[in-house]
């Protein structure tokens, strides 16, 4: 009785988890209120006294930290946003030059001009990008350094900003993960297990906060019956990843975003329908690895989109792909062994047939409703 009373009870906090996970997506927080966090994006390159610096930041948070009114910030449409920008160049520059910096040897670099800016879309989330050019003072032999403190969590915006740099800087390549705790890049300075530490953790904390493809993965787990099973899935699901993930993100592959995501929601729908079958009906048994195969290749895209690094050739970025990818792995395995074992004492229960459906229904519901929000209508 209290071995049966246990098993009930790995049963509900199953159910009651994923019950908790779908009540935030049902009743989610509204879009202008950051209770999140964000990721800014900076490209800087140059050399000696001349260095350029393009920076992608949400347009909404940005034009709330430059304290405009909610004219600006509501603004929704590319052309309005567009227009709010050119209107409120003076004071979205005064902001981004005090939160973003560029030094030469010890002398701070001096902003000389700020271009106007574009938008562009970042996961159906609107960016502003800003262009900033510097003119920087030394004799040549020292070395530049780069600092952010956008969106910091005084401003109460949003809390545990990152900002993904990539920079070309002394004759070096390569990129880093500037936060509040640690804000400065200094070209040269860094060791290279500094840089696989801040991917490492990034390709981490990006399959946690992707509830796409969690739910893919727990579809996954639901539907394995032996650990042989999840061995063999979630090797070739990281395999695919892992190919188009360091294509993509070298600029080899180039799929839209617009494809990409309503794919990624199809595949969960498809695993999770199988496990609704059964695999026999599903025919799920012949047929898994092809497909996990194939959606693994479509999700190692979804992972590229978070680095945004799209330039052919850009070698000198290899080590942060791989430790971001690394990242991911660890931390899927790291799910698989928490959750298939409390999967498998559910199926030495009664319960087993009844909690397959209690959370595939769900996942499917969830799926269909990205499926066709993630679909570009015409205007």
């Amino acid at each position: 009785m209290p071995r049966r009373r246990w098993l009930s009870a790995v049963v509900l906090a199953l159910v009651h988890v994923l019950g908790g996970v779908l009540a935030g997506l049902a009743f989610p927080a509204p879009a202008a209120a950051h209770d999140a966090t964000t990721k800014a994006h900076a490209v800087v390159t140059g050399t000696g006294a001349h260095v350029r610096a393009v920076l992608d930041l949400e347009y909404d948070l940005l034009m709330k930290s430059a304290w405009l009114y909610a004219e600006a910030y509501e603004a929704k449409e590319r052309t309005e946003q567009l227009r709010q920008l050119k209107i409120n160049h003076a004071a979205v520059a005064d902001y981004v030059t005090r939160r973003f910096a560029v030094a030469y040897g010890d002398k701070p670099c001096t902003p000389t001009t700020v271009g106007d800016a574009d938008v562009r879309d970042r996961d159906k989330v609107a960016f502003a990008v800003v262009t900033l050019d510097y003119a920087c003072e030394g004799d040549g032999a020292g070395r530049h350094a780069i600092s952010s403190a956008l969106f910091p969590d005084a401003e109460s915006f949003v809390h545990s900003t990152e900002t993904l740099v990539r920079y070309t800087l002394d004759g070096r390549t390569g990129s880093a993960v500037l936060s509040a705790g640690n804000p400065t890049l200094r070209i040269g300075e860094r060791r290279a297990s500094h840089q696989v530490g801040e991917f490492f953790l990034l390709g981490a904390e990006h399959l946690l906060s992707g509830l796409d493809h969690i739910f893919f993965l727990l579809a996954l787990l639901i539907g394995a019956r032996r650990l042989r099973d999840v061995v063999i899935t979630a090797s070739a699901f990281t395999v695919a990843h892992s190919i188009t993930f360091l294509l993509a993100a070298m600029g080899i592959v180039d799929v839209p975003a617009e494809i990409v995501e309503p794919v990624i929601a199809v595949s969960i729908i498809a695993v999770a329908v199988a496990n609704l079958l059964g695999r026999e009906e599903a025919g799920w048994g012949k047929w898994r690895l092809p497909v996990v195969f194939a959606f693994g290749l479509m999700h190692g895209l979804g992972f590229a989109s978070a680095l945004d690094i799209d330039e052919g050739g850009s070698w000198g970025l290899l080590l942060s792909l791989l430790s971001f990818n690394i990242g991911i792995e660890v931390t899927q395995l790291a799910i698989i062994a928490v959750l298939f074992p409390l999967l498998v004492l559910v199926r030495r229960t009664s319960a087993d047939r009844w909690v397959t459906v209690a959370m595939s229904v769900p996942i499917v519901a969830v799926s269909l409703y990205w499926f066709f929000d993630r679909i570009p209508l015409p205007l």
